[in-house]
């Protein structure tokens, strides 16, 4: 495996990890990861730091729908310029080109039930190239990036034997 590789596979999992313990667990100089850290981010490859959050353990209130959207593709550009325009919108987390039956995957935030529909029915139904879309709220989350948010029950009852 590539430097590149190692350093990727790990900040993906720990993106707060430090140029030190990086460089001591792919056994490289400090210098040597810092370069191609910084290459990486000036290449594109590494396109933001997050961290993810379990809004549900928080007294926020957070709605997430994925919005499946069929369109009509403009020659010449095909499906960017629609991506484009949707990705704009401020709740918009996420657009993906797909495969089967839809053309978009479009991952939503917002409030309330009530405003994820709204933006489906002002902004982006009413888009010219929106042929249809169907929306699904997400009701839980057990596994988001990698890592499972959810705990499985334990029966911590004492155990009785006949």
């Amino acid at each position: 495996m590539s430097i590149r590789e190692e350093i990727l596979t790990i900040i993906e999992k720990n993106s707060r990890i430090n140029v030190q313990e990086l460089s001591v667990l792919i056994g490289s100089e400090e210098i040597t990861v810092a370069n191609e850290l910084k290459a990486l981010e000036d290449e594109g490859v590494i396109c933001g730091y997050h961290t993810m959050v379990d809004w549900s353990k928080t007294s926020i209130d957070k709605v997430n729908a994925l919005i499946e959207v069929k369109v009509t593709p403009q020659r010449g550009i095909g499906f960017d310029n629609i991506a484009e325009r949707i990705y704009k919108y401020p709740e918009v987390k996420s657009v993906y080109l797909m495969s089967g039956g839809f053309d978009l995957m479009v991952i939503l935030e917002g409030k309330t039930l009530q405003e994820v529909a709204g933006f489906v029915n002002n902004k982006l139904a009413t888009l010219d190239t929106v042929l249809s879309t169907a929306t699904h709220f997400i009701l839980k989350k057990y596994k988001d990036h990698g890592t499972i948010l959810t705990r499985k029950y334990e029966d911590t009852r004492e155990k009785i034997t006949p």
